[in-house]
Parts: C-alpha cells; structure tokens; sequence
C-alpha cells in the first residue's frame, strides 16, 4: 500500500526529473527521497526513472502514471482543505436546542438574521434535554445548545452569551402598577412563577426573600415562560420573570408594567454549548459567529 508521501515524491520527481530539486520542492534530503524512489520501484515493479545527463529520465511506466497521479493529489488535497462556507447558497441544516426563555430572547432574533442571510439554512428548533444532550450533540441530533454554565457538560465547548437579570411584570393597569413597588408591597401581592420541572411553589426569588427574612404567595405555578404574559394579562398576579423576556414591554407596549424588584435576585448566564465535532465546520463556525453577533446586539456589549 503506498502512503500519501511517496504519492507526492513520484509527482515531484516527475515534475523535476532531478532528485537534488525535487527534494527541496518536499522539504526533504536528497537520500530521503532516494529511498522513497526505491521504494516507489518496489511497488510499481519498475524502475521508474533512469538517469541521464541532465538528471533522470521517466520511463514509460512513469510517464503512463503521470496525469492520473495529478487528479488523485488534487483530489486528495481538495479533500483535506476546509470547504469554503457560502452562507447565501448553503442548505444545511442546523439543530439548536434551546429553553423556552432563549427561544424568546435569542432564537427569535437569530433566526431573522439567519434568514437575511442563508435563506437556505434549515433550522430545526428541539427542547434542551440535560440527561441526553451530551449523547445527542455526540450523535449529531443537536449542533449547538443554549444553556447555563452550571448544566454545561465540562468536556463541550462553550461561550458566554450575556448575563441575565430579572424584573418585575404585571399587567399595565394593574392596582400596584401606579405605585411604587415597595418589599412590603411585592410580598403582599399574588405571584405567578415559571417551574420547568412543573409543579414548584418556589423558586430563586423566593430564596432571595428568605435571605432577608420575607416570603411571597405563589399562587399560580406553570412550565413555560411563554404563557405567562397572557396569565398576567388576564389577572392580578406579578412575576419575576428575566429582563429579555419582556424587554418590548416597558412603558405598556404589550399591556405588562415592567419594574425593578425591590430586592437583589440573583440572574443567571447564558451559554453557547457545542460539540468537538462540529468545532472545526466551517458552516457551524459561521452559524456560532451570527448567533455571537445576535447575542451582542442585544446584550449590548460583546460576548466574553
């Protein structure tokens, strides 16, 4: 079986019918590639090239493997070279998993800069799964995944996204919404929390407000951010929901009032998690930098 290496010495000593020449042009010795010329005639079962005057001489078998030799190295050598990544004429197809909350505050906004600019590009949008994503990132059932530090699987690649920060939203004509929003206040009002496992009456506000000796009334518990406006909308009840989420709704645009909580709560950090597998593709790098550039048009700033 020849190598890749005696491949390209023979289409070298073609080229040069000089031993001394043909070296150099392989950043080679000259006995180097003498021994890799013996053993190409081993393989071959001829001589190859024979010397002469001025060097060395093809033989007919040389010359009869000349051109079928070029299309091989130029195939092999196209093969090795990253394929250069057209996003206006790509197809491909790129699986995110995301949460509902980054569905809202990255998803969205990626995919109409997607669309501007690889209309091509197939985007299928699936839940994060934590017990599963490390395999399915393995697999290529997911390319990337929208995350937080604390659930980023340590050997994935990562990037810091943006920090998130949270607010407080009632409807616009809320009783409370004209005052305001004192602690005292904010415990005395009915709250609404979103619960991804389902089924929890408590969450990082409450554990802030254990921290300064206070507590709320969760009355209303659901799994998903995207159903809490219209629950907002349609009663007396407060969230603490993150800042992106109703970034639209200051000043009553959507019907929600949006105000700072009157206490710290803790935000969180979002993450671009990927697999070594799609670490060097030139249409994932590219997909990565737009998400990047998205992430900093909202965030403000550039992502760290």
């Amino acid at each position: 079986m020849l190598d890749l290496n005696l491949l390209r010495a023979l289409d070298a000593l073609l080229d040069e019918r000089n031993v001394t020449r043909a070296a150099q042009r392989l950043s080679l010795t000259q006995p180097a590639v003498s021994a890799m010329l013996t053993r190409l005639r081993e393989s071959f079962g001829d001589p190859l090239f024979v010397r002469s005057q001025r060097g060395i001489v093809p033989t007919e078998r040389a010359l009869q493997l000349a051109a079928p030799l070029k299309q091989v190295l130029g195939e092999i050598d196209q093969m090795l070279q990253p394929q250069a990544f057209a996003p206006a004429e790509s197809g491909m197809t790129l699986t995110l998993a995301s949460t509902d909350y980054a569905l809202r505050a990255v998803v969205v906004p990626f995919l109409a800069r997607l669309r501007e600019r690889a209309p091509g590009v197939r985007a299928v949008i699936v839940p994060v799964q934590h017990e599963r994503l490390q395999a399915q990132l393995e697999s290529g059932d997911v390319d990337m995944a929208l995350i937080t530090p604390e659930t980023t699987p340590a050997d994935l690649h990562a990037r810091r996204l943006f920090d998130e920060r949270y607010v407080c939203v009632m409807r616009a004509d809320h009783p409370a919404a004209a005052r305001r929003l004192t602690l005292e206040r904010f415990c005395a009002l009915d709250h609404a929390l979103v619960s991804y496992a389902g089924g929890s009456l408590s969450g990082v506000t409450d554990q802030a407000l254990a921290r300064v000796g206070r507590a709320r009334r969760v009355t209303v518990s659901v799994n998903s951010f995207l159903v809490l406006p219209d629950i907002l909308l349609t009663s007396d009840l407060i969230a603490v929901v993150p800042s992106r989420l109703v970034k639209d709704a200051r000043g009553g645009a959507q019907g929600l009032a949006v105000s700072e909580p009157p206490l710290e709560i803790p935000g969180f950090t979002k993450t671009l998690a990927w697999h070594e597998r799609t670490h060097r593709s030139p249409g994932h790098q590219w997909a990565r930098a737009l998400l990047f550039e998205t992430c900093e048009g909202l965030a403000g700033e550039a992502p760290r």
